[in-house]
């Protein structure tokens, strides 16, 4: 059986934000508790979210702004090995955070290898905290599949994003990718009314020509 892991950001997700939502409507999904949301350090939250993998031998990860960031530092972690698919949602780029605040210095050096699991990374054309553009590159860079989101902001709060039910279709197909049973590994874009542009072998999504 597949477990699901969500991974929330700086300040961790509230009430109302998506990933709150996530936890209470799916089932046996847990949340990665950090013991500071408002002190950020790499080191510690890496720490906290490979000690919640080992836990359980398959994990589907669902992962926000730093949180999606922290899945991507997994790369050549042992930890991973524990990963079946991951969902980054609006990744942060973090060394753009830590050039306008000390606080992210941590996350400073982002990571640029493969990842060793099937991933969907989920792009917004507005993000105040990574261009479109480096969300490409990183998608490339991390063998993820680029799912456009048209222009959604942060794809939190703000941007009115409360409950998101395109978050569980996506992590559903993760799973279901991984042999989940009752979980259906659908085409990316198939469902989902966003642009795919896929990358790497794992993922081979048809493009839709309707876009947000």
């Amino acid at each position: 059986m597949v477990r699901t892991l969500v991974i929330p950001g700086y300040r961790g997700s509230g009430p109302g934000h998506w990933q709150d939502h996530f936890v209470r409507r799916e089932a046996g999904a847990l949340l990665v508790e950090q013991d500071d949301w408002d002190r950020p350090v790499l080191s510690d939250w890496l720490h906290r979210l490979e000690a919640a993998l080992m836990e359980h031998p398959r994990n589907v990860l669902v992962g926000h702004s730093l949180g999606a960031l922290l899945v991507a530092h997994l790369a050549d972690r042992p930890a991973a090995a524990h990963v079946v698919g991951a969902l980054m949602v609006a990744p942060a780029d973090g060394a753009r955070m830590a050039r306008a605040d000390p606080a992210f210095s941590s996350f400073a050096e982002m990571p640029t290898a493969r990842l060793p699991f099937p991933s969907i990374l989920v792009a917004s054309r507005d993000d105040p905290y990574m261009s479109f553009a480096a969300s490409r590159s990183f998608a490339a860079s991390w063998g993820a599949a680029l799912v456009d989101a048209g222009k959604a902001g942060h794809i939190n709060i703000d941007s009115g994003h409360g409950h998101w039910p395109e978050a569980h279709v996506l992590a559903a197909s993760l799973a279901g990718r991984a042999g989940d049973p009752g979980r259906e590994a659908i085409p990316i874009g198939r469902p989902f009314p966003y642009q795919t542009v896929p990358y790497g072998a794992q993922f081979p999504a048809r493009r839709q020509a309707q876009g947000v």
